[in-house]
């Protein structure tokens, strides 16, 4: 593992995102390194629980448009006429590997500082209890254009209206907003959240573990009847929205521009991404 560290802490087993210098920004091995960490965890008989957390300023900023949006040579966005596919099989295979936190036996915490965005979000939202700082930040902005979450936790974290505000907008929520609205469990001023995610963990690591994989297998129940069905659709519409008139025109925009730039453009509202030109009345 390259992207995520693994340390165990007695009865805890504590993962870290650690691409600090891209605020964790997911690339091509961070999923398959992730969901190896879960998997180490889960197997340990010594582990009852899994703390995940991200190096640096944020706990993960999604995935890393520089590579993947601003390069020309990179394949995520195929040439026309594309092959849903290839891209189904990639996407899928990051989808799984996100879901080995919500799979694993063990119940995983995660502490989101900074950003949870995009598809951090997407690992965050995978995990069985998120504490947040007040001023960190979790939204899916790609849902304006370039991305439809995968992991479709949203809707099932949040139900169908709130689901429907945060996909409609692609807007950032702080994590007061996000506990206001019960996507995440708590939120707490940022110099506590460190004591408030410790002390969690410690009163789960005397629980049995059998008797937590029991009530994690229960509750989780209730949402796999639908969730692999929910998820393949997310996933193929997510190839789908990269390869629409107006993905492949962020992507001309991202590599032209640079990412920061289209982000930008996209979260501001400023860009017609079909007509792929500024709004008129906006700067250019």
């Amino acid at each position: 593992m390259t992207t995520v560290t693994y340390q165990k802490d007695g009865r805890i087993a504590r993962l870290t995102l650690n691409r600090p210098e891209v605020m964790n920004a997911i690339n091509d091995d961070m999923p398959g390194d992730l969901q190896a960490a879960v998997e180490r965890a889960d197997a340990d008989p010594e582990v009852h629980l899994m703390v995940l957390s991200g190096a640096g300023d944020a706990f993960c900023a999604g995935y890393d448009l520089a590579h993947y949006a601003a390069d020309p040579d990179n394949k995520l966005t195929q040439p026309m006429p594309w092959d849903p596919m290839q891209d189904y099989q990639f996407m899928w295979a990051n989808t799984q590997a996100f879901m080995s936190l919500f799979r694993a036996m063990k119940p995983v915490i995660c502490k989101v500082h900074g950003y949870a965005v995009a598809g951090g979000s997407d690992i965050a939202l995978c995990c069985d209890l998120v504490l947040m700082a007040d001023d960190a930040q979790i939204g899916y902005m790609p849902a304006r254009v370039w991305g439809c979450p995968t992991t479709a936790m949203w809707v099932y974290r949040l139900g169908p209206e709130k689901a429907k505000r945060m996909m409609f907008t692609g807007d950032k929520i702080t994590g007061v907003e996000a506990a206001d609205m019960a996507l995440v469990l708590k939120s707490v001023p940022a110099d506590q959240l460190d004591a408030e995610v410790e002390a969690l963990a410690a009163r789960m690591a005397g629980v049995p573990i059998n008797q937590l994989a029991m009530q994690k297998m229960v509750i989780n129940q209730t949402m796999e009847a639908t969730l692999n069905q929910t998820q393949r659709l997310a996933t193929v519409f997510d190839g789908i929205t990269r390869h629409s008139p107006e993905g492949l025109n962020f992507k001309a925009r991202s590599e032209d521009a640079g990412w920061k730039q289209a982000v930008e453009e996209r979260d501001q509202g400023t860009f017609d991404w079909t007509r792929n030109r500024q709004i008129p009345g906006n700067r250019d």
